[in-house]
């Protein structure tokens, strides 16, 4: 891994690729991964059931996961050497204003102002974007079976808050990735492609598109 990067982050809507993303990225850097652990949720499969009665259960699980890891960062053991994370801290919140209603809003704020102590800002964010169509198809072509009974619109609602979020994001040094023409699990070619702009990448945002 670069010297300069010793905490990576990539974030993306579900489907963007983001977890196969960081995984190769912490095996060619050989560092460690720090990954979401949505297996570890127990309400995830009821709320693609049943969002509205779900909802803030599952939020509250993701952070209390989250809220582990963050204090593991900060006692030093997670950040004694670079690692590279398919989950940015700050994203807890644009799940939360999609998925929970006012009031539940309400209540998760107060609780995660309480719960999530401050947590170390990446070296540089990676944001995966990808069309509402391709994200379709790639869960679709992943095949579980909770994740393809997302509720009604819920996919589209993602898209628009992570877009809103990132045209916003000024904490860390940000990279767009469009990733509707590029695969980085399989193709050698495209992740070559990305390590160049990671490598060639001057101040505080920068863009990759790949057409085709």
């Amino acid at each position: 891994m670069m010297s300069n990067l010793r905490y990576v982050v990539v974030e993306g809507p579900i489907g963007a690729g983001k977890s196969e993303l960081a995984r190769r990225l912490a095996d060619y850097w050989e560092v460690k991964l720090v990954a979401e652990e949505p297996e570890a949720n127990p309400f995830l499969p009821r709320f693609y059931r049943n969002a509205a009665q779900h909802g803030l259960a599952t939020q509250l699980s993701f952070l209390q996961q989250r809220s582990e890891k963050a204090r593991a960062m900060l006692d030093g053991d997670l950040l004694a050497s670079p690692i590279v994370s398919d989950f940015l801290f700050e994203k807890d919140a644009v799940f939360a204003r999609t998925i929970l209603q006012e009031d539940e809003l309400a209540l998760y704020r107060y609780i995660a102002a309480r719960l999530m102590p401050e947590h170390p800002v990446p070296d540089l964010v990676i944001y995966l974007q990808a069309s509402p169509d391709v994200v379709q198809k790639r869960v679709a072509a992943k095949g579980s079976d909770y994740e393809m009974s997302f509720p009604e619109g819920f996919l589209d609602e993602v898209h628009a808050a992570y877009s809103e979020f990132f045209h916003r994001y000024e904490n860390a040094p940000l990279l767009i990735v469009n990733t509707d023409h590029l695969n980085f699990v399989d193709g050698d070619e495209d992740f070559e492609l990305l390590l160049r702009c990671i490598t060639e990448m001057r101040g505080q945002r920068s863009y990759f598109n790949k057409s085709v």
